[in-house]
């Protein structure tokens, strides 16, 4: 039996002629003087107006025309988040340009397979590092001509070319609709060489005003601002980016992830976007500074959070238990946070349920969505008005949720992609005749509407016994405990379930001082060490059945990491490379 959920079928309307630069020069004629942008420079917080923006994408987009940019041409913008990022992207788009972003985290091989697939004519990257990785990854014979580095003026040396040519902008946004390719993301995939997704001007601005209506409370409240340090190159952050920008909602830049505290503090925003890790760092850096009689508190506080957010209507008591919490932990919490964060908006990744039910009593509502590259970012979110712990919420307006008969869900509507980028059986594979696309995520619809992932379709595993294990629901238990960085189960064709742990370099030296287990090293074979991870292991088992839990275990020497691909640049975890590189100690889980 298959169930289809959606709300409101009619997709939204949105004007043929518009583009994701049509606002941007109403915003700038109508609210020239107002605030857009806020970015961090010599010590404060600078704003940039919507005339001074539009300005600056003007000058960029007419250098790039001058350039040979021409309709349609590819190109790269790498680097961190940044206004200077925005002004960039904004700037390939009104120069009918299509913008490929790429992770400033990306090695040189990805590099030269982006520019080689993509052709793209021109690179804008952030500094020296990134330039020389696509100096190194460019080939004599390829479509690329000139690399421009943001941090040496790169921006100003591309504008300097067009001084001549502003009126051209104006002529190439006029023939930019919502059906213009906008964008060719290449998604991280976790096998094979990744995938150009493309995307239109359309997709992503009825995506954006799809946000805006499923979170208007959030997006659009009085006040609101947030402050952006999830990458751009990820399109989650870039179609919110570009719904704030829609609805004239100001938004800031991070310096960077290690200057975020800081930044948090200065800026304070009233929402986040944010991937689950972050929430994991959060909570374990709250939980490891807590030692002593403290530690007794903050456990307590853990227990009467979820209590609370479980809790349909909260009793006399538990209220009184939250508000004596409130002024012990939770309120030093959303200082943390810079004190007016209300909202969290999480995707990415699968958001643990006791993290989201801690946050929600500590009185920040951790919003989880469901989205892939593909259909634009996200797809559902729970509403701020019903936020319905455990699952990724209700469909977009305008888009529809399937189930398949063997549990994958399907999505239609405005925001699925156009296909891959020169790879019409790809494309094929994943988008039917009926306008489906295929997830590859097992999930369920429930009564209300709300969607849930269960699982990875390619990723269950089947053991020597025929027992079927989805591993996400163990991973996410293990990497909630603070001394677990990742997590990758393993099994399959195997007589039973194993997993392969990494732990936190950061929480394993503290957890080391903490029980005078000298230093990290020593600690990661200590017998303390292995007793918390056996313990995390016990309360993931607790989510299954015995024939799926966890028997063995391997604790191994170094973290996952991105350079040596066993991550892609939102923290999944390669499998098959993991596999590969690891083989010889997942072998021993089964030999000994």
């Amino acid at each position: 039996m298959t169930r289809t959920h959606s709300k409101g079928r009619t997709p939204l309307e949105v004007p043929t002629e518009h583009s994701l630069t049509t606002r941007l020069w109403q915003y700038a004629e109508r609210s020239g003087g107002q605030q857009a942008l806020r970015y961090w420079a010599d010590g404060a917080w600078h704003p940039l107006t919507w005339h001074e923006l539009a300005d600056r994408v003007r000058g960029v987009a007419a250098g790039l025309i001058a350039l040979g940019v021409d309709a349609g041409d590819r190109v790269v913008v790498m680097g961190p988040t940044s206004a200077q990022w925005t002004i960039a992207d904004l700037a390939v788009l009104a120069a009918g340009g299509v913008t490929v972003p790429v992770y400033e985290t990306s090695g040189v091989d990805q590099c030269a397979w982006i520019l080689s697939d993509s052709g793209a004519k021109v690179a804008i990257c952030s500094d020296a590092d990134t330039a020389a990785t696509l100096d190194a990854a460019r080939h004599d014979d390829g479509a690329l001509s000139d690399v421009f580095v943001m941090a040496e003026g790169g921006l100003d040396a591309i504008a300097a070319r067009g001084d001549d040519n502003r009126d051209a902008v104006d002529e190439r946004v006029a023939q930019t609709s919502c059906d213009s390719m906008a964008s060719i993301i290449y998604t991280s995939g976790t096998t094979g060489r990744p995938k150009g997704c493309v995307l239109t001007h359309g997709n992503i601005l009825v995506t954006a005003r799809q946000a805006q209506l499923a979170l208007a409370n959030v997006l659009l409240a009085d006040g609101a601002s947030t402050l952006l340090f999830i990458p751009l190159a990820h399109i989650f952050a870039r179609v919110i980016q570009f719904a704030l920008l829609d609805a004239g909602t100001v938004l800031g830049y991070a310096r960077s992830i290690q200057t975020l505290s800081e930044d948090l503090q200065s800026f304070k925003p009233t929402f986040l976007l944010a991937v689950p890790r972050i929430f994991e760092k959060v909570f374990n850096a709250a939980q490891a500074k807590a030692q002593g009689a403290k530690a007794t508190v903050f456990a307590a506080a853990v227990d009467t959070a979820t209590e609370w957010s479980e809790a349909d209507t909260p009793g006399l008591v538990t209220n009184v238990k939250r508000a004596v919490f409130d002024r012990l932990v939770y309120a030093k919490l959303r200082a943390a946070l810079g004190g007016k964060v209300a909202h969290c908006i999480s995707g990415g990744a699968p958001l643990a349920p006791h993290l989201a039910h801690f946050f929600r009593a500590v009185g920040v509502d951790i919003l989880e969505g469901y989205g892939l590259t593909e259909t634009t970012a996200a797809s559902a979110v729970n509403p701020p008005e019903w936020n319905k712990i455990g699952t990724v919420g209700q469909p977009w307006p305008g888009t529809e949720f399937r189930v398949a008969e063997d549990g994958e869900l399907l999505i239609r509507g405005p925001g699925v992609f156009q296909g891959y980028w020169q790879n019409s059986d790809a494309t094929d594979e994943v988008l039917d005749g009926d306008g489906w696309f295929h997830t590859g995520d097992l999930g369920a619809i429930d009564d209300d509407g709300f969607v849930s992932i269960t699982g990875r379709k390619k990723e269950i595993i089947v053991t020597a016994g025929g027992k079927n294990v989805a591993p996400a629901v163990l991973e996410e238990r293990l990497k909630a405990h603070r001394l677990i960085s990742q997590a990758m189960v393993v099994g399959d064709k195997r007589p039973f379930v194993g997993a392969l742990i990494t732990l936190d370099p950061e929480e394993l030296q503290l957890f080391a001082a903490e029980h005078g287990l000298g230093d990290a090293v020593g600690a990661a074979q200590s017998d303390r060490v292995r007793a918390e991870v056996d313990r995390a292991v016990a309360e993931a088992n607790t989510a299954v059945s015995r024939a799926e839990s966890i028997r063995k275990t391997a604790i191994l020497e170094r973290d996952f990491t991105i350079e040596e691909g066993e991550l892609t640049p939102t923290l999944k975890v390669r499998r098959m490379v993991v596999a590969d590189h690891f083989s010889t100690a997942i072998d021993d889980l089964y030999d000994t």
